[in-house]
Formats: structure tokens, sequence, C-alpha cells
């Protein structure tokens, strides 16, 4: 009997710069076998209704409708499959799927470990390609997200024994609903652009840490955070007559040789586990710091 594997299935709108295929998405050390190891993923790309190729480009424009019919917009489609964790049967394949649809945090689990190994292609494709504006993808930001199980030959087609799609959106009482309404993006973002307001460096980043770090890119991120913590004790000093600021700008000098040994280390090398311990400490602080004055600035 074929083997029935799990996966997690996003529609995003648009291309991708990966291209069409089959991708072994290992952890182990570079030079490594091709083989699938144990705890990994295989992504399958497929693009789904590619727009026609553009006519010859006119030097005048003709007049149109006011309201013309928006272009056709191709899909991407990203399957994630658990390779790392087949099934023995159908039976144990249809509980795994009732058992990961059953929470919200279950699913939620499952959706950000398949996107982990699609922004680390997407990441290795912006390097490669010396593309600055290379970007990662949020699970929240697919147009469908579908949890099942297939054979092999079904999943790497894209196809699937039985799948049901979830709902990403978080619900208002989530930790991510709440933390998104404390930020009040929107307002920051329409005192920037009429220039009421300005970005201090270091959000900028301790930003690109959290998302080094969040990918799996620890050495990175100690590198970000050792010159965002640095702006951050400068730009931020006396910013709040608070006595929580203080306290933890307070923690971050006495700590900021951490973050210097952290990130001499990532030059060399590799991160112990107890820089790696210290490299999220310091960033969570940090990031507690900008949340706080956003809330009590209004």
């Amino acid at each position: 009997m074929a083997k029935l594997f799990g996966f997690v299935q996003f529609d995003f709108a648009g291309r991708l710069p990966l291209a069409d295929g089959r991708y072994l998405a290992g952890t182990g050390e570079p030079g490594a076998s091709d083989e699938v190891p144990e705890g990994d993923y295989v992504l399958v790309l497929k693009t789904i209704g590619t727009p026609p190729a553009p006519g010859r480009r006119r030097r005048r424009g003709r007049g149109g409708s006011a309201e013309p019919e928006p272009a056709p917009l191709s899909l991407t489609r990203v399957t994630a499959i658990r390779a790392h964790s087949p099934h023995a049967d159908q039976a144990e394949a249809a509980r795994w799927l009732d058992e990961a649809c059953e929470a919200e945090d279950t699913i939620e689990v499952l959706a950000e470990e398949a996107i982990a190994p699609l922004n680390r292609a997407l990441h290795a494709h912006a390097v490669a390609a010396a593309d600055p504006q290379g970007r990662e993808l949020s699970a929240e930001g697919a147009e469908r997200v579908l949890i099942g199980y297939g054979s092999g030959e079904e999943t790497a087609d894209s196809r699937f024994t039985d799948a049901r799609q979830v709902d990403l959106i978080p619900r208002a009482s989530s930790r991510r609903r709440r933390r998104e309404e404390e930020l009040r993006p929107l307002e920051r973002v329409a005192g920037v652009l009429r220039g009421r307001e300005r970005l201090d460096a270091c959000e900028t980043l301790l930003l690109r840490a959290r998302t080094d770090l969040d990918a799996g890119r620890e050495r990175e991120a100690a590198l970000q955070l050792r010159v965002g913590l640095e702006a951050l004790l400068v730009e931020l000093k006396g910013a709040l007559t608070d006595a929580g600021h203080e306290d933890d700008m307070a923690t971050l000098t006495a700590r900021r040789g951490e973050v210097g040994d952290a990130a001499n280390a990532a030059l060399s090398g590799y991160l112990s586990e107890e820089q790696r311990r210290q490299v999220e400490e310091l960033l969570e602080i940090s990031e507690r710091i900008l949340r706080r004055r956003r809330v009590l600035r209004g």
C-alpha cells in the first residue's frame, strides 16, 4: 500500500520568483545527502492560470472604459508535504487530519511550520540573485489554505486524497490581533506619510532581527540585534517617563556585552545555546520597549 503524507497547501496571488517544481527542504549541513532527513518537508510549486503574454506595446494609449476589466492574475500553489511523518494507512491519516483541524492553535502551528521552508527558499533565492527586494510570505497572506493528506504521487502533483480548507484570520481575542490593535499601524502609516512622524532606525533594524530569528537565521539575527540595540539605546533614551521603560533600558545597557559576544560568535561560526537564548531575550525586551512607547504615546 502506498504511503500517505500530510500536507499544508497555500495558494498565493501572483507568481513567486521560484520556478515550478519539487524542492527538498532539508535542515542538515551543506553538502548533505539529497535524501529527505527526519523532520523535513518537500515543497511542490505549481503556477495556475498564467496570464497570456502581453501584446506589442503601443506608443499611444487607446481610449477605454472608465472601469476597465482587471487583467487576469495567476496563482502559485505551494504544497508543503510532511515527508518526515508518513502515515501507515488511511485510517491513521484521517485521524491526523481530524486532530490537525480540531483547534485553531494546532492549525496555526502547522501553517507556520509549513511556511518556514518556503520562506527559506525565497530568502536563498533573493541572496543568490542579489535581489534586495526579495520578500518572505505569511500563511495569513494566502488566498486559500488547505490541510490534508494524500499519496506521494498525489501530493507531488498538488492533489490529495482528502483535505479541508482552514481559516487563518486571527480572532479578535487572539494574541496577534491584540498586538496589532495596540500598535495601530494604520494610524502610524498616516503620520509617516504626512511627515508628522518618523520611523527610528532601531525599529527597522530590530524588525529585521526578528525576521531573521523567526526564520532560524540566528547568526544574522545576532548581527542585526547588535546594531539595532545600540540605535535603540540612543534613539529612545528618555523617550518616556515610565518606570518600566527605564528598567528595560537599564537592562539592555547592562547586557549589551552579551549581544556583542553573540555577534562576534556569529562572525566566526555559530552561536551557543546560551547565546541563542540571550539574543531571544534581549530582542524581546527591545520589542517591549518599542511597543510600550507606541501604546503610551497613543
